[in-house]
């Protein structure tokens, strides 16, 4: 009786040790399982993107870079996409500077050798992006029917200091003996400089030209005013073809009309005299440090042909697009 007792006993310890073992076994696969989950949940929090995203410079890219900035926003919440469009030039004050300057500067033109010197001695790596293809239009009142096609020369004479041209009736004696009230962004932004420049070979505005910092001044100045012609990108006179109409420019081939089709820099492109790329300008080391900064920029060239149509943009070709995803993909 007693050793069936005993063997009793060793049988109800043996069981009672399994039962532990189990138990420590499952409890050991749980806290297995939510430590993996714990850890998963903290790598994803650790790689979700938040932060700014601070852009500045040229109003003419501006629509294009709000829109995109728009689309990432909607898709990354807790990213803060900042857009302002100081112009061009000032835009470049902003990103050149020591500290806290701008994560990007958007361009009408390419960045100036006085420029290229401060970032260098700032020690602050930058990137040349373009973005899209832009046309500089030349925009009139809807009440003139008269300028509404003239030569490329005839319409840069107009704000050519030295091109006689004062009056409608100076480049057509058929047209009215009014005053033109030529009109242009100022010397903040690219187009201006593009206009100064390229355009009009770096010789002097007329006197009377009217140039203003904001591109919807113009609009409503032009709009309010039968004799005004004013110069800007494409892309505002697309957003306001309800208010204005655009000079049809014969380049020696017959008038063409500004527009996505006619826009571009291949020989073959009819507005090619007036095409220029425009872009923006990436602070390298700002994408290096924040993880936020380089996923937008890839972002942004990935979504660029889509965007410039939407904004008034002539698309850039696939390789302009590939070449630059491919050294940002490099930065990760």
């Amino acid at each position: 009786m007693a050793m069936k007792s005993f063997k009793s006993l060793v049988l109800l310890l043996v069981m009672g040790f399994l039962v532990i073992f189990s138990a420590a076994c499952g409890s050991g696969t749980t806290s297995e399982e939510d430590t993996s989950t714990g850890s998963g949940d903290t790598k994803e929090k650790e790689t979700a993107l938040e932060g700014s995203v601070v852009i500045d410079g040229s109003g003419t890219v501006y629509p294009f870079m709000s829109k995109m900035a728009e689309n990432y926003m909607s898709e990354n919440e807790e990213v803060s996409v900042e857009v302002s469009r100081a112009g061009t030039s000032a835009g470049f004050e902003k990103f050149l500077v020591a500290d806290n300057g701008t994560d990007f500067n958007d361009a009408s033109r390419e960045i100036k050798d006085e420029e290229k010197a401060k970032a260098e001695e700032l020690g602050i790596e930058y990137k040349e992006f373009q973005v899209a293809l832009d046309g500089l239009t030349f925009v009139i009142n809807k009440e003139n029917d008269w300028a509404t096609e003239m030569t490329q020369e005839e319409v840069v004479k107009i704000f050519l200091a030295e091109g006689g041209v004062t009056k409608w009736s100076d480049i057509n004696p058929d047209w009215p003996n009014e005053e033109i009230k030529p009109m242009g962004p100022n010397e903040n932004h690219g187009t201006n400089e593009f206009m100064f420049e390229t355009i009009m070979e770096e010789k002097d505005f007329v006197d009377t030209v009217n140039l203003q910092q904001e591109y919807s001044t113009l609009v409503d100045l032009v709009s309010k005013d039968k004799n005004a012609i004013a110069f800007f990108g494409y892309g505002y006179y697309d957003s306001n073809k309800d208010k204005l109409n655009a000079v049809k420019v014969d380049f020696g081939n017959g008038p063409v009309a500004p527009s996505l089709d006619t826009i571009g820099l291949d020989d073959d492109a009819a507005y090619k005299p007036f095409t220029r790329p425009v872009f923006t300008y990436l602070n390298v080391g700002m994408a290096k440090e924040k993880p936020q900064v380089l996923d937008y920029a890839i972002y942004t060239m990935e979504n660029a042909q889509t965007v410039a149509s939407e904004t008034g943009f002539a698309p850039l070709k696939d390789e302009v697009i590939e070449e630059s995803i491919k050294y940002l993909e490099g930065l990760k």
